[in-house]
């Protein structure tokens, strides 16, 4: 029999972490110069490469239409994989190497949350200040060449194979810095060997800014191009490995 989730909205937390209410600390470094952290950071690179390509067989995950990725870019994608969505970008923009928004709750699961800054995870503040910083962390790490990687429907929904409604808040970013936008796109095939489905994720873009519009026109016209393409191809999908069922 099939696992069942229910929700009552698209905003829900169907999976949650150990330390959920996480919140950045003060004195949270964004910007490191110390050599050694770099080289521990360029580590785990490494060694995330390597458990990603692993993953890939594992999984049995298939890169749809990379070839089109090019320039400095922006990536958003569905969010339906606690470990796909984190390594998968990692091969899928190779050579350059991906930062990803994340939750600050992500921090906060032992252990592994201490090492996410190293391995590329930019975690969403909640002060003000902070989010001025933040801000000037994504600046800076596009400027150096690096793919940014958000997931706008923000909430981890396991397997799901629709595309939820989001907001064009993350969107600002590339409208206002003038990058390129794609979509990636996770979608489940059913197999016929094994009970969970195989993985497809397409790539599609890129989305370019219109210079005839504002900022916050721009940054609608990248969410409607993504989530309508992310709609399109989330009908490839075959197979429901879990059923969402919305509660009465």
């Amino acid at each position: 029999m099939k696992r069942v989730i229910e929700y009552k909205t698209f905003e829900d937390d169907v999976i949650t972490s150990a330390n959920q209410d996480y919140k950045l600390k003060k004195n949270f470094r964004w910007v490191h110069i110390n050599p050694i952290w770099h080289l521990l950071s360029f580590i785990i690179y490494l060694l995330l490469l390597i458990v990603a390509f692993i993953y890939k067989l594992v999984r049995r995950i298939s890169y749809k239409n990379r070839r089109v990725l090019k320039g400095t870019y922006f990536i958003y994608g569905n969010h339906t994989s606690q470990f796909g969505d984190i390594l998968n970008p990692f091969l899928i923009c190779f050579p350059r190497r991906p930062y990803i928004i994340c939750s600050p709750a992500n921090l906060g699961i032992p252990i592994i949350g201490k090492i996410l800054p190293l391995a590329g995870a930019i975690p969403i503040p909640d002060d003000i200040h902070d989010m001025l910083k933040f801000k000037k962390y994504i600046k800076y790490k596009i400027m150096k060449g690096c793919p940014i990687v958000i997931y706008p429907e923000a909430h981890i929904w396991p397997w799901y194979t629709g595309i939820r409604e989001f907001t064009n808040v993350s969107f600002h970013y590339p409208s206002e810095l003038n990058k390129r936008v794609y979509s990636m796109t996770t979608t489940y095939k059913k197999s016929k060997i094994f009970k969970k489905p195989n993985i497809d994720v397409y790539i599609d873009g890129p989305f370019i800014k219109n210079e005839e519009y504002n900022k916050k026109d721009n940054a609608e016209k990248f969410r409607l191009e993504v989530s309508n393409k992310m709609k399109v191809r989330s009908k490839l999908s075959n197979y429901s490995y879990i059923t969402y069922k919305k509660k009465d």
